[in-house]
């Protein structure tokens, strides 16, 4: 059961879950895999523990992502992951705590309806909803209530949201089902076509990390990084060693990130000419685990000529803008 007074944010990603509770800050931050025993429906793992076995279960258990793009994909199996991390740090409380949890900017009331029911199933009191851009700019400490135009974009795992802010609410705003996952799946079609090499999801996640790329500065083809992956070939089904170098992974990434720069111009082409001027000078800024992808800043700035940088907590910002929302119940919509 919960505490009385709680007041919790929970940044409900495609890739992992972070909780924000008041006066505490993040005391959670899991991925969004659970592991499920197919045989008798029960749950075996959730978070760290299930990812840890994504690719290497025996065929009576399977570890799943219940959010795909952005939204709920498994409702069932999202509101048990949900119970399970409200339980983790609410434990052995008497009333139900407030929360509060963001959703991509473009989404369909029926997603948002299964947002709010899979929370309240889940053990929660109240339920708020609160856009992804919205709180990655609260979380960011800017002062969105101001009649100036700000833009955010946030790439989270499995959506990115561009918006332009002003006077609390978005101006105009684009969300596209290409992020983080459309990054790893990138690598993974590259490696495949070029080498003849399977590799899996969590490889291809370490090499967007290690050394992922989607901007050359000049001589860089001699200072490139590498890393050495392991997958099997598909030529004699053994395993297989390579090296692949982040030049490569600027090749590999070139289709995700023009679709990325692509939205970001749509936005800026319908933004009223006032806002542009405020964005000309205040800067984009970007947000989320897939912004931190390397040159991703310097190639929005080279192709907008807009000034762009990167959050302090880019990862935390949509967490810490939740929670910090809970203070201004006029930025929420109650659900119903």
């Amino acid at each position: 059961m919960f505490g009385f007074g709680e007041d919790i944010g929970i940044d409900l990603g495609t890739a992992s879950v972070l909780i924000y509770i008041k006066k505490k800050g993040i005391v959670l931050v899991e991925p969004s895999v659970v592991a499920i025993d197919t045989q008798t429906k029960t749950l075996l793992a959730v978070g760290t523990a299930a990812q840890r076995m994504l690719g290497r279960t025996p065929g009576n258990i399977i570890a799943i992502r219940p959010l795909r793009d952005g939204v709920i994909s498994d409702y069932n199996i999202t509101e048990k992951m949900l119970r399970y991390f409200l339980d983790k740090i609410c434990k052995r409380r008497i009333f139900k705590p407030r929360v509060i949890i963001c959703v991509p900017s473009v989404v369909t009331e029926v997603e948002k309806r299964a947002v709010v029911d899979a929370s309240m199933q889940a053990g929660a009191g109240k339920t708020f909803l609160i856009e992804e851009p919205i709180a990655s700019a609260i979380g960011a400490g800017i002062d969105i209530s101001k009649p100036c135009g700000n833009m955010i974009v946030d790439i989270g795992g499995g959506t990115t949201d561009i918006a332009v802010i002003s006077l609390g609410g978005i101006v105009v705003s684009e969300s596209l089902k290409v992020a983080g996952d459309k990054f790893d799946e990138a690598i993974i079609k590259y490696i495949r076509k070029k080498h003849n090499i399977l590799i899996g999801e969590r490889t291809a996640e370490e090499m967007k990390i290690k050394i992922g790329c989607v901007y050359k500065d000049e001589g860089m083809e001699a200072h490139a990084d590498a890393m050495d992956i392991r997958g099997r070939s598909l030529v004699s089904g053994l395993p297989k060693t390579i090296t692949v170098t982040s030049n490569e992974m600027y090749d590999a990434f070139y289709e995700p990130a023009a679709s990325i720069i692509e939205a970001i111009k749509s936005v800026l082409e319908k933004t009223p000419p006032e806002l542009v001027g405020d964005i000309s000078a205040n800067g984009i800024l970007m947000t989320g685990g897939g912004s931190l992808v390397s040159g991703l800043d310097k190639l929005v700035e080279k192709e907008t000529g807009i000034k762009t940088s990167i959050a302090d907590n880019a990862i935390s910002c949509v967490a810490m803008g939740t929670g910090k929302a809970l203070e201004d119940i006029g930025f929420l919509r109650e659900s119903k």
